[in-house]
């Protein structure tokens, strides 16, 4: 059994970078919905090669998470609790990597090029040109944004119950590195011993 009570450096790194680029997505997503003209595009811009950093990134983090796994959720936790906190990281993962999927099908399906950057990298097409699909995917695009919306939202508010009411260490195990001997000399340390 691993003696450490926190995520590895490389989890923790792809967890808070990958924070920065979805929170930053999803405000993207947000304005290229209200916006037309020159700025959507320069929206789309971003957009196009943000999703595939994403993807490529969770897949990375997933491949991390099996090779290093998370530190073990209190046994103190309910077990509700426990499965809620399981199914939302299965979740967030799925949503990381269906979210940019869906995306490129859908322009694959609109017919639409897709350029990471200027026309010097073309992603290819996964899907037919279909314009039926297209609208479809461009419907399903908008659910999965509000789920991932909700998601990240349900997550934030777990962190914070974690660090402000249970006071249980799951937060710090995402912000620092601890071992169980940390632990154990920090519990010795405010006892006297």
């Amino acid at each position: 059994m691993s003696n450490m009570t926190s995520f590895s450096l490389l989890s923790r790194i792809l967890h808070w970078m990958m924070a920065i680029m979805i929170l930053g997505m999803l405000f993207v997503g947000v304005f290229m919905a209200s916006t037309v003209g020159p700025e959507y595009h320069r929206l789309m811009t971003l957009h196009r090669p943000l999703g595939i950093a994403i993807l490529l990134l969770a897949v990375v983090r997933l491949a991390n998470r099996l090779c290093s796994p998370p530190p073990l959720l209190s046994a103190e936790l309910p077990s509700t609790m426990r499965f809620a906190a399981n199914a939302s990281h299965i979740s967030l993962y799925a949503l990381m990597i269906a979210m940019p999927l869906v995306g490129w099908g859908m322009l694959s399906a609109g017919g639409y090029p897709i350029p990471l950057w200027g026309q010097s990298m073309l992603l290819p097409p996964i899907l037919p040109h279909n314009p039926v699909l297209w609208a479809r995917l461009r419907a399903t695009h908008t659910v999965l944004a509000f789920l991932l919306f909700g998601l990240v939202l349900l997550h934030i508010s777990a962190a914070l119950f974690h660090r402000l009411i249970l006071r249980d260490g799951v937060l710090q195990s995402m912000l620092t590195r601890k071992s169980r001997c940390d632990g154990a000399l920090d519990s010795d340390r405010m006892s006297g011993r």
